[in-house]
């Protein structure tokens, strides 16, 4: 992280591609939390107890995947401007993409696991092609960025992120199944969790 805001201060800073990782992010992360208040109204939501394992592995994967080093871990790889920028490209891609499952879920969406009032499953849109899309999305931009990186405690933070992300995803699907039925369990056999025709 220190490294995006030392580029950002820089004359040069367009030409850099973790200063654009650091605007990627931010600009991602405040659209997020502002779109928050688009929010139907709950009908149902799961206890902050069920809830907090989830999130501390998902927090514990941040910490690493932005900034957080070992001192006496090797380095990790070597990142060329070329893979850099790639990264960069799939991490606007992530986005996009979450933005895309996002938008088409429209009211029903919520930052915690919920039912919604008049709640019904979506699955047409990116929704056709996983279960997660907005996981699926954020999940490419956390391992294109800890690639960007070049450090193993990066790689090993998207891994986490990956699973408290898996985590969150399990819950909400149990407790969809709870309040959803035989719908919902047909939905699970039809399309596949976070990738595409694979996982």
């Amino acid at each position: 992280m220190r490294e995006f805001y030392r580029h950002l201060f820089d004359p040069g800073w367009a030409a850099s591609p973790s200063a654009w990782f650091f605007i990627v992010w931010t600009v991602w992360l405040i659209s997020w939390l502002m779109a928050a208040l688009w929010s139907r109204q709950a009908k149902a939501h799961a206890g902050s107890a069920q809830e907090a394992p989830y999130r501390l592995v998902t927090i514990a994967g941040v910490l690493l995947l932005f900034g957080f080093n070992f001192a006496s871990s090797p380095h990790g790889w070597d990142v060329s401007m070329v893979l850099a920028w790639a990264m960069l490209a799939l991490v606007v891609v992530g986005f996009l993409f979450a933005w895309w499952a996002r938008l088409h879920l429209g009211t029903l969406w919520s930052g915690t696991i919920t039912r919604k009032a008049d709640h019904r499953i979506v699955e047409t849109g990116p929704y056709a092609l996983v279960r997660h899309p907005i996981y699926t999305g954020l999940l490419l931009a956390g391992f294109a960025t800890a690639v960007a990186r070049g450090r193993w405690e990066a790689l090993f933070g998207a891994a986490l992120f990956a699973l408290g992300c898996w985590m969150k995803a399990r819950q909400e699907e149990r407790f969809l199944s709870e309040e959803l039925g035989a719908e919902y369990a047909a939905y699970r056999a039809r399309v596949r969790m976070l990738v595409p025709y694979l996982f």
